[in-house]
């Protein structure tokens, strides 16, 4: 299969073409970015550097909104700062609790954009997990979200303002003047790419967006605690290794080509083989420990013992653990959850060849929070069940 050289985007414009007009949004600009505009807007060049720092501290250590609550910046800088720049994040159009502490919250970003963000609370972690994209283009079968039209991708301040927007939320920004990790332990602790769209689509704002969420002197998550899932992207792979270091999950979700290009059709582009020669690479060049290979357990699709010594056979070298994930059944899905005993039997095959292989509890499910069920609700709203079924390929 041949590969292309050139990025690996989509014609999709990441912010509307029109810039709006007045105040630039600061939330989102890497370091170096940030610098360039301070120094743009009138701030001396040796000053530069000091700015960022003390700015970044305020923004994503303490969460700060506000320039004039600076206070180790002048009362003038913080002035000129306010006329300047704003400190925006997406808006929280609304929260829903699922009975096992998961939060849904919908957010909605620049344009009347919604995107859906997910906190799954446990005894030892906090996960969030965050959208790179409105809809997306994938259009995996068994995955809610792929019944939503790509709109566009979203900005690194959007992608990290879903993070910071979580922790308003959650109430876990430190005072000014505390280090993160001096309340003790963190709510949200963990960051997957496993929300609405392809991430490996959106590659640059989601790199840049990460920097930030791992940056020391900010939000401080280290690269271990950030996941982010790919369908395979596979020219895309390698980048990730070496501009973000975290670690990979891939949905994998197939053992035969025939059976993947259905339930993912990227296989069509870059198949298993292909896909598999990128992930033999990953973990030396992130220096990750090892991949999560997804795989979403399908009744009579992708959950037979052959299926399952495939499997292992086909990642056999490759550093790994195998996520079986219970199929989260939406309105009009074309598939079924296998049975409880299959999805056992399964895992059991998976454990005695020498894998780690848990059974994700489904989370959230009564709120459409689970996996694969994320949508936003203005767009589940606009469609009739016959149209969700027609999407579906159910019609």
């Amino acid at each position: 299969m041949t590969e292309t050289t050139a990025p690996i985007t989509q014609d999709v414009m990441t912010i509307p073409r029109k810039l709006p007009e007045g105040p630039m949004n600061i939330v989102g600009l890497t370091r170096d970015k940030l610098r360039e505009v301070l120094i743009e807007n009138g701030t001396p060049e040796k000053q530069a550097k000091m700015r960022v720092n003390q700015i970044w501290q305020w923004v994503y250590q303490w969460g700060v909104r506000d320039f004039a609550e600076m206070t180790n910046l002048s009362k003038a800088y913080r002035a000129d700062l306010a006329e300047r720049f704003v400190i925006e994040i997406p808006e929280m159009v609304s929260k829903q609790v699922s009975a096992d502490g998961t939060r849904k919250y919908l957010a909605r970003i620049a344009g009347g954009h919604e995107v859906e963000v997910v906190y799954i609370p446990e005894s030892d972690r906090g996960t969030l997990c965050i959208s790179s994209q409105v809809g997306c283009t994938l259009t995996c079968s068994f995955c809610h979200t792929g019944t939503q039209k790509l709109v566009r991708n979203l900005t690194a301040g959007e992608i990290v303002g879903q993070v910071m927007m979580a922790r308003d939320d959650l109430d876990e920004w430190p005072e000014p003047g505390q280090g993160t990790g001096e309340n003790g332990p963190r709510l949200l602790s963990n960051i997957v790419l496993m929300g609405m769209g392809e991430p490996l689509y959106n590659f640059e704002n989601v790199r840049d967006a990460m920097k930030i969420a791992m940056d020391g002197e900010g939000i401080s998550l280290s690269r271990r605690r950030i996941t982010l899932s790919t369908s395979g992207v596979v020219p895309e792979i390698a980048k990730t290794a070496q501009e973000i270091g975290c670690m990979l999950a891939v949905s994998f979700h197939a053992t035969t080509d025939e059976v993947r290009d259905k339930l993912v059709p990227i296989n069509r582009k870059w198949n298993i083989e292909t896909l598999l020669d990128a992930l033999r690479e990953y973990p030396k060049a992130s220096n990750s420990e090892r991949i999560t290979f997804e795989y979403v357990m399908l009744k009579d699709v992708n959950d037979s013992d052959e299926d399952a010594r495939r499997l292992v056979q086909l990642i056999k070298g490759i550093p790994a653990k195998i996520n079986l994930i219970p199929f989260n059944e939406w309105p009009g899905a074309p598939h079924q959850r296998s049975d409880w005993d299959r999805i056992e039997a399964f895992a059991d095959i998976v454990y005695k060849a020498g894998y780690a292989s848990p059974i994700r509890t489904p989370r959230g499910e009564d709120i459409m929070a689970a996996c694969g069920q994320l949508k936003s609700a203005t767009e589940r709203a606009r469609k009739s069940r016959r149209e969700v079924e027609a999407e579906a390929g159910m019609g």
